[in-house]
């Protein structure tokens, strides 16, 4: 349950209220110079929408189901691994980092002038900075991917783009307009509905090409849902199994417990014909179901500590050896066996010791 609310509250590393569209150039036919035209006139169109804060392109949508761009590289002072690492990347406009809201945390975002006529660039993400450049900032220096030499003008916030669990890695970021594509997709950052911006966007598209119309536009945070849908599937799972053996186990253990006490009602009477008072006979009762309970907590934690590494891997920023959680469960098995020890023992003060001394 913990993990579940801490996936369902954690950040994916930018502004996920973004309504991201497609207009699908491609199976239209567009060829490269006419897409980037048509890019563009759209882009500056969009972006003088009521309502819009801003808008940028990128080649991916993140969380979705496209593949980033992967490529070897070959940094500039860095001492040669073994292997030439591989990175991915991704292509993006002017605007992205503002629109995502991903913080530029030294050097500066893209803008419109890093064309192709531009020296080409790139900005990397803090875990890339402190891999390659561990002593020094790596703003202005050199980055060679693909037999290009990019200069790195910025270092943004390491973000998601798969999953909310996924390992921060080294990335980076080029400028779209210097490696431009047919198929872009285009994302906007307003207050306004899905709904409402698929309207104002194919008004948009059909005065640029009136056979075009976008394809669904949805915000971001949808297909975060559905792309982590499996992952909080498991987590839910999880919790639910987890929690019916828990009731399981503490309706057990109510069950023999409360058998083993009234098993005992013999002696209890008998107790109680010798002259023990009710204080007696409970502070006994409690005694034995309390040393019943500490014996079995100790071992079935030993044992959860040993076993619980195994789900390990469906956490998400829970321990599986998390003391709240032992706590918890330490807590409500002794109240059940507490419970199961003071009710027959209360029942049995309420009887008369000769009807106790009778029971067989």
């Amino acid at each position: 349950m913990q993990s579940l609310i801490k996936m369902r509250n954690a950040s994916p590393g930018f502004n996920a209220n973004v309504v991201a569209s497609v207009v699908d150039l491609f199976s239209a036919g567009y060829k490269l110079d006419r897409a980037r035209i048509f890019h563009t006139q759209l882009l500056d169109r969009v972006r003088t929408l009521p309502g819009v804060e801003s808008a940028a392109l990128t080649r991916v949508i993140p969380f979705s189901y496209n593949v980033f761009s992967s490529a070897p590289i070959e940094v500039d002072g860095y001492p040669p691994p073994n292997e030439q690492p591989t990175v991915e990347y991704i292509e993006v406009t002017e605007d992205y980092f503002t629109t995502l809201g991903i913080p530029i945390v030294s050097g500066r975002e893209f803008t419109r002038t890093d064309d192709e006529n531009a020296t080409p660039l790139a900005i990397i993400n803090e875990t890339m900075a402190a891999k390659y450049w561990p002593q020094k900032n790596p703003v202005g220096q050199r980055l060679k991917v693909k037999d290009r030499w990019l200069q790195i003008v910025g270092i943004a916030k390491n973000s998601n783009y798969r999953s909310k669990t996924e390992t921060p890695v080294p990335f980076f970021y080029i400028p779209l307009r210097q490696n431009f594509r047919v198929q872009n997709s285009l994302l906007i950052r307003t207050p306004e509905t899905s709904g409402a911006m698929m309207k104002a966007l194919a008004r948009e598209v059909h005065a640029l090409d009136p056979n075009l119309a976008p394809l669904i536009t949805d915000r971001l945070q949808d297909q975060i849902d559905l792309i982590s849908y499996s992952q909080r599937l498991a987590v839910t799972l999880v919790a639910l199994f987890g929690g019916m053996a828990l009731f399981l186990a503490a309706i057990g253990l109510y069950a023999v417990v409360s058998y083993t006490v009234s098993q005992g009602m013999r002696e209890l009477g008998l107790r109680m014909a010798l002259g023990a008072g009710t204080k007696d006979l409970m502070r006994l009762v409690m005694s034995r179901g309390l040393l019943l309970t500490a014996c079995g907590v100790a071992i079935g934690a030993v044992a959860a500590i040993m076993l619980t590494r195994l789900m390990g891997n469906m956490l998400y920023k829970v321990s599986p050896q998390d003391p709240l959680v032992f706590g918890c469960a330490i807590v409500v098995i002794t109240i059940a066996s507490l419970t199961a020890c003071f009710l027959p023992a209360w029942r049995a003060t309420r009887i008369d010791p000769v009807q106790a001394l009778r029971k067989r």
